[in-house]
């Protein structure tokens, strides 16, 4: 009997764990306080919520969110979604996807050919690279600030492009919110270069004390795809997201959907429709954003009194989960990861992120998950290590 030879697809050759990934298997030993994760604050997951949720669901319709569904989504839940953009939606626009990083596959599947161009931020989510990888296109950074996307060398690199990825609020992995002014800037270049844009948006809730300008798609609905999740503002094991897309391209994506999964879980969907009654949202939200407001003080704090004299560089995001610095001269966070893991703290190199020429200086700190001692304790542990490496 002859053992079959698998033969694997070149675009599978091009599929690689994630970096990220593999960086964190340092972190794993015991006691290490970790700013490398991307995850939410388990401590606002709405658990009694769920609960009664839960039991409602299956008491009234039990066998219905058992059984298969249609790959739309469930018809209620799109409604809410539809109802709460700041843009004229309609519920057929929107499709419910198995996490928004579903969305970024569909997308990908729809839109990408082989060598096709598509344009990133810089740096870009990483995610993002994972899913549009597979489908071989040609991916381009675009010149960012910390208002975002350079609009000079966006409207350079348009030309034949099929869309701009960007992630306007809170981004990941920056913390950076782009401005109203290069927002419209930007929605007009790419309208002005017939170029597509995918907004992602994640985040865009968890502002601390003012909610980010509209997005682009308000702008633009008919050149735009909108991602959105319920990871951050509920709960992510549920893996619910969402894309809004134009009418006229909602049915591709549909199949691509129905192709993938048939449909995300149903009885996730009726829980999630479940909790969003009666406004639960708009109490439970709130709270969020006063954790993590709290939460990154304590690391701009403890920042400005650990790193002094270091000449290490760091943003103050409005929102969101993460915040973004930048080492001295000449150090790399990639060699600086093992001495700090050494001293007991964890973080994201940022050379990861980027889709090409990475700056080896920079790195990425979630300030969601540990503790405010943890978080004085980690700054501390860090700079130390800093120190050592620049003796």
């Amino acid at each position: 009997m002859t053992t079959p030879q698998w033969t694997l697809a070149q675009r599978a050759h091009k599929m690689n764990p994630s970096v990220i990934r593999e960086i964190l298997k340092v972190t794993e030993k015991p006691g290490i306080i970790s700013f490398a994760g991307g995850l939410p604050s388990p401590k606002t997951f709405p658990v009694e919520a769920f609960a009664a949720a839960c039991a409602a669901v299956l008491q009234t319709d039990g066998r219905a969110a058992l059984q298969y569904a249609s790959s739309e989504g469930l018809p209620a839940l799109r409604e809410w979604i539809a109802g709460q953009l700041p843009w004229d939606v309609s519920p057929d626009q929107v499709l419910i996807t198995t996490g928004s990083q579903q969305g970024l596959d569909l997308v990908a599947k729809v839109l990408i050919d082989q060598g096709s161009t598509v344009l990133v931020e810089t740096p870009t989510y990483l995610g993002a690279l994972q899913a549009f990888t597979p489908m071989e296109p040609t991916i381009v950074s675009v010149g960012s600030d910390a208002e975002g996307i350079d609009v000079d060398d966006l409207r350079k690199k348009a030309p034949g492009a099929r869309f701009l990825y960007v992630l306007p609020n809170f981004q990941n992995p920056t913390g950076r919110t782009m401005s109203e002014a290069r927002r419209q800037a930007l929605v007009d270049a790419a309208q002005g270069a017939g170029l597509a844009i995918v907004e992602d948006n994640p985040y865009g809730d968890l502002w601390f004390d003012q909610p980010p300008p509209k997005p682009l798609t308000a702008r633009n609905p008919e050149g735009c795809i909108y991602l959105g999740s319920f990871s951050k503002v509920l709960a992510p094991g549920l893996r619910l997201g969402y894309v809004v897309a134009p009418k006229a391209i909602m049915p591709k994506l549909l199949q691509a959907k129905q192709a993938a999964d048939l449909h995300s879980p149903t009885f996730n969907q009726r829980l999630v429709a479940e909790v969003l009654k009666d406004g639960f949202i708009d109490r439970h939200v709130p709270t969020i954003r006063a954790l993590y407001k709290h939460q990154c003080e304590v690391m701009l704090d403890a920042l400005a009194t650990e790193m002094a004299g270091l000449d290490v560089q760091w943003n103050s995001p409005d929102g969101g989960m993460f915040l973004w610095a930048r080492l001295p001269e000449g150090m790399s966070a990639v060699d600086l990861l093992p001495k700090a893991v050494d001293k007991g703290v964890a973080f994201v190199p940022g050379a990861a992120f980027y889709a090409a020429d990475p700056d080896p200086r920079t790195l990425r700190l979630s300030f969601v998950t540990a503790s405010e001692e943890q978080i004085r304790i980690g700054i501390k542990a860090l700079a130390a290590a800093i120190r050592e490496a620049c003796a």
